[in-house]
């Protein structure tokens, strides 16, 4: 039986001989409501290729052409203590396997929260790989799975510089990766959009539905960015391919903050 994907949202589910009735992904009030259809891995292969690019040493980025559900990208981060592979997307065909396994596979699936678990049960069976996602989001997969480990707690080290950390907001299991040696050693945080990079240039927000424009309150946003304080970084790569800080990453997050938080203080 097939595992039917969402098409507006990415999402795989469980086999079924039929689609599901509805997505409850979806249906929450942190994605907008759009028709049902569904599709599956077989046909994403069919009308879709992997987009794959060097983001910088260590680094690459994995999507897919043309555009599909949400649009992330995912990020391979290469590692001694074994390759990560942030975020996910819902295509995985001969071509990503071949290339993720001339850079050593994958020991490690981290994924920001629910919107971007996509095919993630697929892309561990096909590696061997565990699946992490942070317990408080558990609801919300829509295909069980051994491979899931459902983490506890705030951090969760990955060795070689590499931790996830919970900072809630978005989602209340939203977790950023810092990667200690990214940007040439000055420190790297892949944050999905549980911290959004915008278009503005150097500077992010913070939102607990972005397409419902539904904000964070501000005790949330201040426990959030104390939480990255002890951490270093300057660049923060966000969820799809042209949201990036490059340099001033952190400075950009506390000027966000505070921007933000004045912004409440008058409404």
């Amino acid at each position: 039986m097939p595992c039917f994907v969402c098409e507006a949202c990415g999402t795989q589910f469980a086999e079924s001989a039929e689609p599901p009735s509805e997505c409850p992904v979806c249906a929450d009030e942190r994605q907008p409501l759009k028709e049902r259809r569904w599709t599956t891995l077989e046909a994403l292969r069919d009308g879709y290729r992997a987009e794959i690019r060097e983001v910088e040493p260590s680094l690459v980025g994995i999507g897919m052409e043309p555009d599909f559900a949400i649009g992330q990208r995912a990020l391979l981060v290469e590692s001694p203590a074994g390759n990560v592979l942030w975020d996910c997307i819902s295509l995985l065909d001969d071509e990503l396997l071949a290339r993720v396994e001339e850079r050593g596979g994958l020991a490690w699936i981290a994924i920001s929260h629910p919107h971007y678990y996509s095919s993630c049960v697929e892309w561990a069976r096909a590696f061997d790989a565990r699946v992490l996602l942070h317990a408080a989001d558990r609801e919300w997969v829509m295909r069980p799975d051994e491979r899931i480990e459902h983490w506890e707690g705030d951090t969760r080290a990955l060795g070689d510089g590499l931790t996830l950390l919970r900072l809630g907001g978005h989602f209340d299991g939203g977790t950023v990766l810092h990667w200690a040696g990214g940007a040439g050693g000055k420190g790297a945080l892949l944050t999905g959009d549980i911290v959004q990079v915008v278009p503005d240039p150097g500077w992010v927000s913070f939102m607990w539905s972005y397409p419902n424009l539904i904000p964070l309150p501000a005790a949330e946003v201040q426990r959030l960015t104390a939480a990255l304080e002890p951490y270093e970084y300057d660049r923060i790569y966000g969820a799809w391919w042209d949201r990036v800080i490059g340099a001033g990453g952190k400075d950009a997050i506390r000027r966000s903050a505070e921007r933000y938080l004045r912004r409440l203080e008058r409404a």
